[in-house]
């Protein structure tokens, strides 16, 4: 008798540690929900003892729990994608490009295309190693297209670093070979790698044997890349060194390449700075 009189105690206690403002008890000697009028509680076989209740949750707290995990499952989301654009050593001018504000004209529509076409088929992509070559003259684009690709795989949680071989090399002089190999490691990690105005590196040995095996340790890594570059076509096919023609060898069998051509956008934006420009100053 003693026992059941404190198992009702302890019963009594923990209802109350769940009970709120506006529950009751049902028909059925459960407690419910003031607001939902769901059961908060049911009754199960306790170890041979006997039935009883224990306390669940109704619809609105269930809901409520759903709804924080949603909550906490963006924050956790969006704090991701911040780490992957702190760690894409992307420039700042290159951060704000989206297929959104890609100012299309009749010469490159079809480059919006592909680069649409590239992200929303990135998983086959990714599986066939299977990268892009942007090449043509100065200010037509390529950089910008190739920025909203990264753009919109990092907004999707796909790792990506975008750079550029002048600034690789900066970055690794003065490097001892643990720290090369850290940093060549991290270009190689990520899904993604895109490659700035490729040819605007120095012409050395050392330059040119670095460049190689970024891209070739993307090949080796089933791993695609994409690359930028102000040389044509062929320019390319007719290198005549050898370092170079390794290179572009491997260029050309992990890339798809797509040719940008017409009016440098950097010139038109310069011809119009400068005719703003004259008519504040000079009226």
């Amino acid at each position: 008798m003693v026992s059941s009189i404190v198992e009702s105690v302890v019963a009594g206690l923990a209802k109350e540690s769940y009970m709120k403002d506006g529950d009751y008890i049902g028909d059925d000697g459960m407690l419910c929900c003031g607001k939902c009028h769901t059961r908060k509680e049911r009754e199960i076989d306790f170890l041979g003892m006997g039935k009883r209740k224990v306390a669940i949750m109704c619809r609105c707290e269930a809901d409520a729990l759903e709804a924080r995990k949603e909550r906490e499952r963006k924050e956790e989301e969006m704090h991701s994608i911040r780490r992957a654009r702190i760690s894409s050593m992307m420039d700042e001018t290159f951060q704000t490009a989206t297929f959104d504000n890609f100012r299309k004209n009749s010469g490159n529509e079809k480059h919006l295309s592909i680069a649409q076409n590239y992200c929303k088929e990135f998983k086959k992509m990714y599986e066939n190693n299977q990268g892009l070559l942007f090449y043509g003259t100065v200010g037509t684009g390529k950089s910008y297209t190739a920025a909203c690709i990264a753009n919109y795989l990092l907004e999707h949680s796909t790792s990506v670093v975008m750079t550029s071989f002048v600034r690789i090399l900066q970055e690794m002089q003065g490097f001892d070979r643990e720290r090369e190999e850290a940093f060549t490691n991290r270009l190689n990690s990520v899904r993604l790698l895109i490659i700035d105005d490729l040819g605007a590196e120095r012409s050395t040995d050392y330059a040119l044997e670095k460049v190689y095996g970024i891209i070739d340790n993307r090949y080796r890594a089933k791993k695609p890349i994409i690359l930028t570059t102000n040389l044509t076509l062929s320019q390319m096919q007719a290198a005549s060194d050898i370092r170079y023609e390794r290179i572009y060898d491997r260029v050309f069998e992990m890339c798809y390449p797509l040719e940008f051509k017409g009016i440098s956008w950097r010139k038109r934006e310069a011809a119009q700075r400068y005719e703003e420009t004259k008519r504040l100053l000079e009226g």
